[in-house]
């Protein structure tokens, strides 16, 4: 069922033992005489592929003289009967009646249209014309052109051409040339030559497509999504941010498809089905393992919450597993997760802050502009940003003494009067060293009622020896008391422990050790109880000994434990640890992996985490876009 030469990464694939016959005699028995048994059809449909399901159809007609569709629509109601039908028909006849009924009646479906247009492939988009034109003796792009309009409506028909370039077909020589001309036709043009995009978006292969976004990116300092959402509007806007997605990873746009049509209020149904059902026999198992990675919730736990009924049944079925249960999804997972470690290992992170020093930069001439903007009447608050976010933390401490000096005032009391809410918060967290913003949050989350276990994991985890070392004489001069004795009356048991030994800042800054390597993953796989054989110490040893691993080895060298624990398991390391451990323990060991797999994405998931919860903490809002904006890459 998989391309030659390609892994089959579906979720269902061929009944053993296939006998068209028997099931259609099966699938009568549960429809004929009063009511139906649905557990039985659901069984039986999502456990055959679609191959076998037209030959059970084929079969059904022989032996019944009935249209076996037609009795699955009569017996089954709603969303349950949707999803059966639609998994009765093949994939280009699936793909066709979705069309239809995205551009039938008034008011179109653009976001279906978008979906199917986008992803498919060359073969699958002559496959639907074909289908369209059996089925419903109409020609799909004039029905296209006919519901749609304007550069929408032309790439649609550009795309239902079916005629990509296939993606052994890399024109170097154009890749250059392609970035360059995408670049004039959006940013560097007065309005958008939106033809250029169409051409290029809509023909080149997606090897070729894939050089082209890096080197946009290299040339123009952004990615290509941001341009086409600055550039293009509408309809057409995000059908080219489809495109992109798809021929980034297909398998993550489906699942970031998924998960919107499942989260909040309500849920997408005409979204979710068509997509379990077109994908259950191509990528669901690569869609499984990107919504895994991304969400920390597997699909089939977001649709067991989401969903119920046979509905429910048939849609895990075609999940085809829970990727949150322990030792599920592999070894293919695993296969993954040892290749994410490998080139963790030997990629140099290149650590990019988006704020740099001034140039001519002058701490008098700053000091007279922000007294100048605090004074009298009123506050000049766009110059204050002005200044203070287009200065480097070391200018801003330079420009702290300068005011002192040329006025005799303290600058933070007097943007603290001038100033309220985030933006106070923000502006004077800016004017803090790193050390001392890190101290004070860490005070912040220790000293009243209740402890902000979030904040003291997330400092706590991500930074280094010579950090932590600062952290510790800001907080002892802030607050004339030891960071370690706060944080040892503030937390009790394991969680503690990780916390004081992450406190003394004694983590080895050496490069790896193979041997021990090994026998470190040995550690962590007795510890999650994920080894072959029973360890011969104490629980307490080597839970002892596992703390000791994550909170004092080097990076690098946790890199390869990491590594070898795949090798040796045949699971992640973040995901037995989410499975085995829990509360704040879990959390901490959780933050201190993801910081050494790749620290800016540990940061950007704590932001996006705290800007898509609409009531999040001030706090976490701000906390970590403060400390990174002068060293991480956003």
């Amino acid at each position: 069922m998989a391309p030659k030469g390609k892994v089959y990464r579906g979720s269902v694939k061929d009944f053993p033992g296939f006998n068209a016959s028997q099931d259609a005699d099966a699938l009568y028995n549960a429809m004929k005489g009063f009511g139906s048994d649905k557990d039985a059809i659901l069984d039986l449909i999502t456990s055959r592929s679609n191959k076998q399901r037209v030959e059970i159809c084929q079969a059904y007609k022989s032996q019944y003289g009935k249209d076996l569709i037609a009795d699955l629509k009569y017996e089954l109601t709603g969303k349950f009967e949707r999803l059966i039908v639609s998994l009765m028909r093949p994939p280009a006849y699936s793909d066709a009646k979705e069309i239809k009924d995205a551009i039938a009646g008034i008011g179109t479906d653009e976001k279906c249209l978008i979906e199917i247009l986008a992803s498919r492939t060359n073969q699958e988009i002559h496959d639907l014309v074909a289908a369209y034109k059996d089925a419903y003796e109409r020609d799909l792009e004039a029905d296209v052109v006919g519901d749609t309009s304007g550069h929408f409506k032309k790439m649609l028909v550009v795309l239902l051409q079916g005629a990509r370039e296939e993606d052994d077909v890399v024109s170097e020589d154009l890749v250059e040339q392609d970035a360059k001309d995408l670049l004039e036709a959006g940013e560097l043009k007065w309005g958008t030559d939106e033809a250029q995009f169409i051409y290029i978006l809509g023909r080149r292969s997606k090897q070729h497509l894939r050089m082209v976004f890096d080197e946009y990116l290299k040339i123009s300092g952004k990615p290509i999504e941001r341009s086409i959402r600055a550039e293009l509007s509408g309809d057409f806007e995000k059908l080219m941010l489809a495109v992109v997605k798809c021929v980034r990873s297909t398998a993550e746009y489906f699942a970031e498809r998924l998960y919107k049509a499942m989260k909040g209020l309500g849920t997408r149904d005409n979204t979710l089905i068509r997509i379990m059902v077109s994908r259950s026999e191509i990528d669901m198992l690569d869609i499984r393992e990107v919504f895994r990675t991304k969400y920390d919730k597997s699909l089939h736990n977001m649709i067991k919450e989401d969903t119920s009924g046979e509905y429910k049944k048939a849609l895990l079925k075609l999940c085809g597993g829970d990727d949150d249960a322990a030792g599920e999804f592999f070894p293919e997972a695993a296969q993954v997760a040892y290749r994410m470690w490998e080139l963790s290992a030997v990629a140099k992170v290149e650590l990019r802050g988006t704020v740099q020093p001034a140039s001519n930069f002058n701490d008098d001439g700053d000091a007279q502009v922000l007294r100048k903007a605090m004074k009298g009447l009123g506050t000049d608050e766009g110059a204050i940003i002005e200044v203070l976010t287009q200065r480097s933390n070391a200018q801003r401490q330079q420009i702290l003494k300068a005011y002192k000096a040329h006025y005799g005032r303290d600058l933070l009391a007097d943007l603290k009067s001038e100033l309220s809410g985030s933006l106070a918060k923000l502006i004077l967290g800016l004017m803090l060293t790193p050390a001392q913003y890190d101290a004070k949050q860490l005070r912040k989350a220790v000293e009243g009622a209740g402890t902000d276990e979030s904040t003291l994991i997330e400092i706590m985890a991500t930074r280094n020896n010579q950090e932590i070392a600062a952290i510790n004489e800001a907080y002892q001069q802030a607050y004339h008391k030891s960071l370690e004795d706060d944080l040892s009356s503030d937390t009790s048991g394991h969680f503690k422990r990780i916390l004081v030994s992450l406190a003394l800042g004694n983590r080895d800054e050496g490069p790896e050790n193979l041997t021990q390597a090994h026998e470190d993953a040995k550690v962590v796989a007795e510890t999650l109880k994920l080894a072959d054989v029973a360890s011969n110490d104490s629980s307490d040893s080597l839970e002892t000994r596992f703390l000791s691993i994550l909170c004092t080895r080097s990076y690098p060298h946790l890199r390869r434990v990491f590594q070898e624990f795949v090798k040796m398991t045949n699971h992640d390391v973040e995901h037995a640890i989410r499975k085995r451990m829990s509360g704040d323990v879990r959390d901490a060991f959780v933050a201190i992996v993801r910081s050494v797999k790749n620290k800016p994405a540990f940061f950007a998931d704590k932001l996006y985490k705290s800007m898509k919860v609409q009531m999040g903490s001030p706090r976490e809002q701000g906390y970590g876009t403060l400390w990174d904006s002068d060293f991480i890459p956003w």
